[in-house]
């Protein structure tokens, strides 16, 4: 099973990220947990969040890219989410071994994210935050879908990504399926 944990302040505004959700969302085995839905006060419930985790094989963070990156509920629901003793530390093995896809978006295209480009830097080296927080909890890091400079991506690459994370997620739960 793949939990999907969606962290969008403006999914209605987002072409890109509502392209992607839409093309996995009704994949079976695959339960998606819309954070700025489910906690607009951001007081998240830390055991029914766990308990989704609990059920994964895979956990899927799919989100925007805010500063370089994850939203601010997103972060939040690490910090209250994440617990040592249960994530990590000692006793923490909830979520050890199961795989972790990280599906960020950025309005930026990987021209901006050059040396020279508006963000100084390629977008790769943004990632070992998110991927230390998943390696960190045991969980195994799956090579990310990162789609660049949606703004300005065509319905034809636009479409092209969406088909991508699905087939990504199918081989995931296909995989999953084969090894039980």
């Amino acid at each position: 099973m793949v939990v999907l944990v969606f962290a969008h302040p403006y999914p209605d505004r987002s072409r890109a990220n509502r392209r992607l959700l839409d093309a996995v969302k009704k994949l079976d085995d695959v339960e998606v947990r819309s954070l700025y839905d489910l906690y607009p006060g951001f007081d998240i419930d830390v055991a029914a969040e766990q308990a989704a985790l609990e059920k994964a094989s895979t956990i899927v963070w799919q989100h925007p890219t805010y500063w370089y990156t994850v939203p601010g509920l997103m972060k939040h629901w690490f910090d209250k989410v994440l617990l040592r003793g249960w994530a990590y530390g000692e006793g923490g093995t909830a979520l050890r071994g199961k795989r972790c896809l990280w599906v960020p978006t950025t309005g930026g295209d990987d021209v901006a994210y050059t040396e020279s480009g508006m963000h100084g830097r390629a977008f790769e080296s943004y990632i070992p935050v998110v991927e230390q927080t998943a390696v960190f909890c045991g969980l195994r890091w799956e090579t990310p879908l990162i789609v660049q400079g949606v703004h300005d991506l065509s319905d034809e690459a636009l479409d092209a990504a969406a088909n991508n994370y699905r087939a990504r997620l199918e081989a995931l739960i296909a995989a999953d399926g084969s090894s039980s």
